[in-house]
């Protein structure tokens, strides 16, 4: 029986959070479009962000050549994150609504915020070993 790893770990997030921010975004956008369009549209830009990272961390945990795209996907959604997250503080006015990275994640343990740090942490160690 195969072990799981911290990369394990991260992929079952990064499916979580699709699933999550992709359900947010779509009961927003369906129920209430014009009551905060600004942060439904972050909600929905987050579960793309997600997908893709789901989709960075599986290619790089099966082929080392793939670590770099990877990291670089990370930092992206690590400088989202924090951009979202700003702009939430500084601007509430234009977030009347949570998103999945408003206030930094707070509204899902800041997790959001961790994500891509540790993934970025868990890409260093990828294919060291080989």
């Amino acid at each position: 029986m195969k072990r799981l790893g911290p990369g394990d770990v991260l992929l079952f997030c990064y499916g979580v959070f699709v699933i999550a921010a992709a359900s947010r975004s779509i009961v927003q956008l369906a129920l209430h479009a014009s009551h905060a369009p600004v942060a439904y549209a972050f909600s929905a830009l987050a579960a793309v962000v997600y997908g893709v990272g789901y989709a960075a961390l599986r290619a790089a945990s099966r082929d080392p050549t793939a670590v770099p795209l990877a990291r670089t996907w990370c930092a992206i959604e690590l400088v989202a994150v924090v951009a979202v997250g700003t702009l939430s503080v500084l601007w509430s006015e234009l977030f009347p609504d949570d998103t999945v990275w408003s206030g930094y994640g707070h509204g899902y343990g800041f997790v959001p915020l961790a994500l891509p740090v540790l993934s970025l942490v868990w890409l260093r160690g990828v294919g060291a070993e080989d």
